[in-house]
């Protein structure tokens, strides 16, 4: 697996592992974190890069399923540092598969995707066949590399499938999405939370969620050569998300849009269509929003590193490495 020690790498490690499974994972560390990797022998770490072919090469070439998660995630650092995405999130990937296509023992190979590749909705929910219109780098960049590993399929009859999550949230995040983000604001005492754009909507689906249709993609023969989208095709406005964590947190707050946070071009809503993973997969959200959220205020009120550490991105101009100062 690459990116494994990442967000929502260390929960697909953690459900591959209650399985009984033996876990290889290739990660740089960039933003993933080896306290958030399951205790066991069953789990061998490699600190490296994707992009490095003579390590790719020697990894895959024992591997049976290839769960490749490893990418520059955070879309606004995407703007200012669009040749680094590409080298990772394109590159990488076009590396680790033909390194993949070329092993003799891979027999499922996993691309995980992101809803940001269809742009704001043209209709909801938005199914597979939702017409495709990236707004970023990132996007863009998401975009080609699950291409690639579909092109791989129709090219080699490699058994590759995609994966596409809308807005994964969770415990053991490593970027400033926008839950922990609001979350962080009223830990530290604020009580007016400013945001970028409150009337945008997303479509929140619980990290257990998004892995467990990862562990499902990887041994279901149907979905070989298809794209799955992931969600819980529930809507919510950034506004009201915000009130819904102080109503948990047991605070009253006032939110503000702050003209320095908004996007360029930026989606205004996504709201998943998840039938396919239903019928191929016999997948389905089990974790509400409501409790997701209790699930992530919890985890972050017992890490006081995290909270006293976070950098919120408008600070930061360009990707540099870790987000979170908090220790690997």
């Amino acid at each position: 697996m690459t990116g494994g020690a990442g967000f929502i790498g260390s929960e697909v490690v953690k459900q591959f592992c209650q399985q009984g499974a033996k876990v290889s994972i290739l990660d740089n560390f960039s933003s993933g974190k080896k306290a958030y990797l399951p205790n066991s022998p069953n789990v061998t770490v490699i600190n490296g890069d994707i992009c490095d072919k003579p390590l790719v090469k020697k990894i895959v070439q024992d591997c049976e399923i290839i769960i490749h998660i490893a990418a520059l995630p955070f879309i606004p650092y995407s703007y200012n540092s669009p040749e680094e995405f590409f080298r990772v999130n394109v590159m990488g990937t076009l590396n680790v598969l033909c390194e993949a296509i070329n092993a003799e023992t891979v027999t499922r190979f996993v691309q995980l995707s992101s809803s940001e590749v269809y742009g704001s909705a043209k209709y909801v929910p938005m199914d597979e066949d939702h017409p495709i219109s990236p707004h970023s780098t990132y996007a863009v960049s998401k975009l080609a590399s699950a291409r690639l590993a579909l092109l791989s399929h129709k090219e080699h009859g490699f058994p590759a499938t995609v994966v596409r999550p809308f807005n994964s949230y969770g415990p053991n995040v490593t970027q400033p999405y926008i839950i922990p983000e609001i979350i962080v604001q009223l830990l530290n005492g604020n009580t007016t939370i400013q945001l970028g754009n409150v009337e945008s909507s997303r479509d929140f689906t619980y990290v257990s969620d998004t892995a467990r249709a990862i562990l499902l993609a990887a041994v279901k023969d149907a979905v070989v050569g298809e794209v799955i989208n992931v969600g819980s095709g529930r809507v919510i406005t950034i506004s009201d998300l915000a009130y819904l964590i102080a109503s948990i947190m047991g605070v009253e707050i006032e939110v503000v849009q702050d003209e320095t946070r908004l996007r360029p071009f930026d989606v205004t809503r996504l709201v998943c269509d998840w039938g396919k993973a239903k019928r191929l997969l016999s997948w389905y959200p089990e974790v509400t929003l409501d409790d997701g959220l209790k699930k992530v205020v919890d985890w972050l009120r017992n890490k006081q590193d995290i909270v006293q550490n976070w950098v919120p991105y408008t600070e930061r101009k360009a990707f540099e490495g870790p987000l979170l100062t908090h220790g690997v």
